[in-house]
């Protein structure tokens, strides 16, 4: 009767824990490519649809930097809205653990939209992003930090 008890226990915790995909829904800081510094603190949600879509929360001052206010250069439906407050990240599809693809990204500095894939550190605490047009190869990569 105990050893029945304990095989069905154990096999619901390792069918449990199996099952259970890492989630990157929270509060994210990134990191900027070229400069180090974090240029804004996120706040990542999944979907009805099981998509993820993150959200600028803070825009985050830097010595000798004027944030942008509103998204001057970038296409409808995001022309002269508000940066803080907007959706910059959407559609991006979990395809395994730690592997995220499909989605689209927005640079409110600059207007351009990227295609773009995302992987989570084992760890959870790191997402790594790669923005891109056309291929992978071409494109910038920047780190987030779960805070």
């Amino acid at each position: 009767m105990r050893l029945n008890r304990f095989i069905l226990g154990t096999l619901f915790t390792v069918l449990s824990c199996s099952s259970m995909a890492k989630d990157i829904s929270g509060i994210w800081k990134n990191i900027d490519d070229k400069t180090g510094s974090s240029k804004a603190v996120l706040e990542i949600r999944k979907e009805s649809n099981g998509t993820f879509t993150g959200k600028i929360i803070k825009v985050t001052p830097r010595p000798g930097y004027t944030p942008k206010e509103i998204c001057i250069d970038c296409p409808a439906p995001y022309t002269n809205k508000p940066i803080l407050g907007m959706d910059v990240l959407k559609g991006l599809k979990q395809t395994s653990e730690e592997d995220f693809v499909g989605g689209k990204i927005l640079d409110p500095l600059t207007g351009k939209v990227y295609s773009m894939k995302a992987k989570l550190s084992p760890n959870g605490n790191r997402l790594s992003l790669r923005g891109y047009i056309g291929v992978s190869a071409l494109g910038r990569s920047q780190t987030w930090i779960r805070e």
